[in-house]
């Protein structure tokens, strides 16, 4: 969608980039101290959990689950937040996330980004969906050299479709040496995403963390 419109439009739409950027910081907030109530409270009341559940109190018990069985203590920390909208209350966005881990007695670092839909409902932007793309998780002193970057303590390394996710990654490697190939033209406003994406539209299986 391109920028345009009305003033009282764009001021609108600077709003909703600012509220929607406010959302990925109160995300990792909530995450890290563990605040069940208030992390739920980022998705909508129907949001789809998994395995035919759906819904904040089947969400919260998923987190509760989850962070009380793999974390002792996070830290996210997230930036790159770049934001285009479908519409007046719909948008997709990626942002990156530098996260570290308390998990036993390793300290795993990990560096990832998400890919989100973001919806607004009777004037709230909330998270529709977010999908997690990893690069790598590592204890902190074992540097992730080779393929399978995702090394949690007692499982077998995998990947976390950090590149499959991007068509342009697998391109470049493909093209980087025919001198024929013509440069692109700059992406169309408000569609740089999708543009990388190269109208992609299927996602990749991730085993989400």
């Amino acid at each position: 969608m391109e920028n345009g419109g009305s003033l009282e439009e764009r001021l609108e739409r600077l709003e909703s980039i600012e509220e929607i950027r406010g959302l990925a910081a109160r995300y990792c907030l909530a995450l890290d101290m563990r605040a069940t109530d208030a992390w739920v409270s980022l998705f909508p009341a129907d949001v789809r959990v998994g395995k035919g559940r759906s819904g904040r109190d089947a969400l919260a018990e998923w987190f509760r689950e989850t962070m009380g069985a793999q974390f002792t203590g996070t830290a996210h920390v997230t930036g790159n937040h770049i934001i285009e909208f479908d519409g007046p209350d719909r948008a997709r966005g990626v942002v990156y996330s530098r996260n570290e881990h308390e998990t036993g007695d390793e300290w795993v670092i990990m560096t990832m980004m998400y890919w989100d839909d973001y919806e607004r409902i009777d004037g709230r932007w909330y998270f529709r969906r977010r999908l997690p793309l990893y690069w790598y998780a590592t204890d902190l002193n074992s540097p992730p050299i080779g393929e399978n970057k995702m090394r949690w303590p007692d499982e077998e390394p995998y990947e976390g479709a950090w590149h499959e996710f991007w068509p342009t990654y697998q391109e470049f490697w493909e093209t980087r040496l025919d001198e024929s190939a013509d440069v692109a033209e700059p992406a169309p406003v408000g569609e740089f995403l999708t543009w990388l994406r190269d109208g992609a539209e299927e996602l990749p299986s991730v085993r989400v963390r």
